[in-house]
């Protein structure tokens, strides 16, 4: 059996994921900052950075539909299989959900979506029920994606280290064992 990935897997893997962390890492950070310029501008990046992940997640969900399930390397009881799908799952669906939220935030307040700069929908009314799901889920979805991404890592490191079935090689491109 062939366990080797595409370029294009390992591609939308780190380039979903190195954005989405850091627009989490910002919008932690951002949480206990007061209101002012630095605080602002960090919103700025971290929506715009949301905006990247939610456009190469799209690819990267549509590639994942295309391609199909990413079988293990090696074999791990039914119990392991299945967390594993199920946080993978819950990172592919965030990476989606979490920029969506903060969309539905922005609009729902009624200010303008820009992009690095660059306006893509004009502020305009406020509208309470689009902001407020928006915020419910973008202020309570972080919890469990840190979950999700420390089991991911966990599971990952318990593969390349303890299994030593090269799967973090194998996510670098680097191979792996057959």
């Amino acid at each position: 059996m062939n366990n080797k990935l595409s370029i294009q897997t390992i591609l939308l893997h780190w380039l979903t994921a190195v954005p989405f962390l850091a627009a989490l890492g910002i919008g932690l950070y951002m949480e206990d900052l007061p209101n002012g310029p630095d605080k602002f501008e960090l919103m700025a990046n971290h929506k715009s950075i949301g905006l990247m992940v939610l456009l190469i997640a799209a690819i990267r969900v549509l590639w994942r539909v295309k391609e199909g399930h990413i079988s293990s390397i090696s074999k791990a009881p039914f119990w392991q299989e299945t967390m594993a799908k199920v946080v993978h799952y819950v990172l592919l669906i965030a990476t989606i959900l979490m920029p969506v939220s903060g969309i539905m935030m922005s609009v729902g307040g009624g200010r303008a979506l820009e992009f690095f700069g660059i306006q893509l929908i004009a502020a305009g009314d406020k509208i309470e029920w689009l902001s407020e799901i928006g915020h419910t889920f973008h202020g309570l979805a972080p919890k469990v994606i840190m979950l999700a991404l420390f089991l991911h890592i966990v599971g990952a490191l318990k593969h390349q280290f303890v299994e030593k079935d090269g799967t973090i090689s194998r996510m670098l491109g680097k191979g792996n064992k057959a």
